[in-house]
């Protein structure tokens, strides 16, 4: 039922979003006199057809993107979307059909392919991840680590590719740390503040480094508790001392080798800045035959 629960309503950006970044890389891109290279190889009025293509097994996520740089191009320009964000793709399977003018298919090409291959590279890196772990109930989820202006999209994709959101920014829930904790005077004190500051609706996170922090977490109520590079036997300890009363999150030392592990021990949450600071791009390409 959880499962069905999320795959009911796919993510999905505002179209805005998704315009203004598409057109502040077209305007970084044309600089000041435009795609000079096809200007002077191609007539104005040549006409082409164009395919979008994945080269390896992947995630794919970004469509909307590739759809808006060709579109802000030419608007005259006929996309067809052939796969939706989210589809596992083999290598050498199109994604998309592009026709009409040739200038404007080759000047919007590496734009397209940028946000393309960057957010498909994030998704298949974080189905990965999720794949490991699909047998248990825990979920793989980002961080704050993600390219500066690009949050909104990487976590986007993180979605795509079958993972959890942590908070976006600094203004949506509390996150207590170590730093923190030290100048608050101790992992109560700082809760006890920030439930004092906070509106109901703010969720708090606090980070512990050991079980001593971790019951004293729980002693005030924590809403969820990270536990910072804690070995899969004390996390397994602080599961059963949990029981159901605070969200476990497991942070640090995660990697394929090391996730399904951690998630075996019965965490909710397992976070990662690899999925978004790490992941290769998957290799896309575009071919394109003047008609």
């Amino acid at each position: 039922m959880a499962e069905d629960m999320r795959k009911a309503f796919p993510p999905s950006l505002p179209q805005l979003l998704i315009e203004d970044a598409v057109r502040a890389a077209l305007l970084e891109d044309l600089g000041r006199a435009g795609d000079i290279t096809t200007n002077a190889t191609l007539p104005e009025d040549a006409v082409a057809s164009a395919v979008l293509s994945s080269r390896d097994a992947g995630t794919i996520c970004g469509m909307d993107f590739a759809r808006t740089a060709f579109e802000l191009m030419d608007p005259e320009l006929k996309f067809t979307t052939l796969v939706r964000d989210g589809a596992r793709v083999k290598p050498g399977e199109d994604i998309a059909r592009i026709e009409g003018n040739a200038r404007a298919i080759l000047s919007a090409e590496r734009v397209a392919l940028n946000f393309l291959m960057h957010l498909s590279g994030i998704a298949s890196y974080t189905a990965k991840f999720a794949d490991m772990i699909a047998h248990t109930n825990a979920r793989v989820c980002d961080t704050r680590k993600t390219i500066p202006g690009m949050r909104a999209f990487a976590k986007y994709a993180v979605k795509c590719g079958g993972g959890s959101n942590h908070r976006f920014g600094l203004d949506d829930a509390i996150l207590i740390k170590d730093n923190h904790i030290a100048v608050a005077g101790g992992v109560a004190k700082a809760i006890l503040a920030a439930r004092a500051y906070a509106g109901h609706l703010v969720k708090i996170e606090v980070e512990v480094d050991d079980l001593k922090q971790f019951e004293e977490a729980l002693s005030v109520y924590a809403d969820v508790i990270l536990l910072d590079n804690m070995a899969p036997e004390l996390l397994e300890k602080a599961v059963k001392i949990n029981g159901v009363r605070a969200k476990l999150e497991a942070s640090g030392n995660i990697a394929f080798d090391t996730i399904k592990a951690i998630a075996e021990t019965g965490v909710d949450y397992i976070s990662t800045s690899k999925i978004t600071m790490a992941a290769p791009t998957l290799d896309i390409g575009l071919d394109i035959e003047i008609k």
